[in-house]
């Protein structure tokens, strides 16, 4: 094997970094490539593992695992209270609990502690381990707590199957380059935490709207969209008399099934008002949308069936809902004061679909729609039964509700699992 030159490695290593991390390569594809590149400097790299912190609400890291094998995967991993055992009995958990940048170990002659990864690592035909940490941010004691899984850094270990196990040089070459691998990697998860959280915040088509720029007060567009309202029946008599984790649970549980249908649909959901919903459909043409609400609004009486049959089954608490739809032209855009805005829909069209959803009590129907929806859609398999006809507040002229026949059929299929 050539002698490594680590210095002109290394400066030639942070060069390529810094030119990926100022082109926004993707970090799957800049570690996949930075461990290739380690290989043709000269480490007999066998293996490669490296965790960062997720900022996201369904998981806290995502990981990734590199061999010269297989390439390159990563994985999220959920926040860690399944897998705190595991963590604790890890290398990265010994170097930040000591409070060390890195650590190199023998794989064959292990002293001191042997973790269980290593046996793995020999497995795999690993001599040599090299480990480090680089932490982000304020360097206190309760910031580096191991415990604390959501400090943000970067852990990585390094695993060599040469002959001469993890060499003093391929730990500089390392060492010289890592600050600058985190530095890129804490930039690219950043870009990342802010899409994540925007989407799961604002919903994913204004998250994406606000992300490519689209952030200026009173920057609106006019549309033509589908307006989806859900809410649940009684829910505020059911949280006056039951515990608040059973309230938030039940509520969870009902918004998970809808948000499902909406998006799964192609629906937009644009914020939770207390214990309801308000989405829209703007798929292109109107017809589309008034098509793509309708089968959501179908499935969704299905679905909230089985749902409020099992959860009676079980004991739980359960509620009615109400599904509201109208279409015409809404105002979609940011609107609010200088220093919080919302990225929502207003206009006559949403005002109506609220008085709309008043109407449910009267008609007794779960699913109502407006004649605008029921001509936009056209010919539709679903069974669109008129309600009457009805004078708003505010509006001038009656105006004709429908809802969605449902007949009775088959048992439906089984509900997904939802976490």
């Amino acid at each position: 094997m050539n002698d490594l030159l680590p210095l002109s490695h290394a400066s030639a290593l942070k060069t390529w970094l810094i030119d990926q991390g100022l082109k926004g390569t993707d970090r799957t594809d800049m570690l996949r490539e930075f461990c290739e590149r380690l290989v043709n400097a000269g480490i007999p790299l066998l293996r490669m593992q490296l965790g960062q912190r997720a900022f996201h609400p369904e998981f806290g890291g995502i990981g990734f695992t590199w061999t010269r094998a297989d390439g390159l995967r990563h994985e999220y991993f959920e926040n860690p209270e399944r897998t705190i055992d595991e963590w604790r009995d890890s290398p990265f958990y010994h170097l930040i609990n000591n409070a060390k940048v890195d650590m190199a170990e023998d794989l064959l002659a292990p002293k001191g502690r042997d973790y269980p990864i290593f046996e793995e690592l020999r497995a795999m035909g690993g001599t040599g381990y090299f480990a480090n940490w680089q932490p982000v941010g304020p360097l206190s004691r309760e910031e580096c707590e191991p415990e604390n899984f959501n400090s943000e850094g970067v852990v990585a270990s390094w695993t060599c199957d040469g002959g001469d196990g993890m060499r003093a040089e391929y730990q500089d070459l390392i060492r010289a380059c890592f600050e600058t691998l985190v530095v890129v990697l804490s930039t690219s998860g950043n870009r990342q935490m802010g899409s994540d959280l925007l989407k799961v915040y604002l919903g994913r088509d204004a998250g994406e709207r606000v992300l490519s720029g689209e952030i200026r007060r009173g920057s609106t567009q006019d549309i033509d969209a589908v307006v989806f309202l859900f809410d649940l029946n009684g829910f505020t008599a059911l949280s006056e008399r039951l515990p608040g984790c059973e309230v938030v649970e039940m509520l969870n549980s009902y918004l998970d099934h809808v948000i499902e249908v909406v998006q799964g649909h192609g629906g937009n959901i644009l914020k939770f008002l207390g214990d309801g919903v308000l989405a829209m459909f703007n798929l292109g043409t109107l017809e589309a949308d008034a098509r793509a609400a309708l089968d959501a609004a179908a499935a969704l009486q299905a679905r909230l069936s089985q749902v409020n049959d099992q959860r009676q089954t079980k004991g739980l608490p359960h509620a009615g809902y109400r599904v509201t739809l109208h279409a015409g032209e809404i105002l979609y855009g940011n609107i609010g004061a200088e220093n919080r805005l919302d990225f929502t829909v207003i206009g006559p069209t949403v005002n109506l679909t609220a008085r709309m959803s008043d109407l449910h009590r009267a008609v007794d129907r779960e699913v109502l729609l407006s004649e605008e929806v029921r001509r936009a859609a056209g010919e539709v398999s679903h069974d669109l039964v008129s309600v009457g006809r009805y004078m708003l507040r505010g509006v001038a002229a009656p105006i004709e509700m429908f809802t969605i026949y449902l007949a009775a059929e088959a048992p439906a299929a089984p509900l997904p699992t939802m976490s």
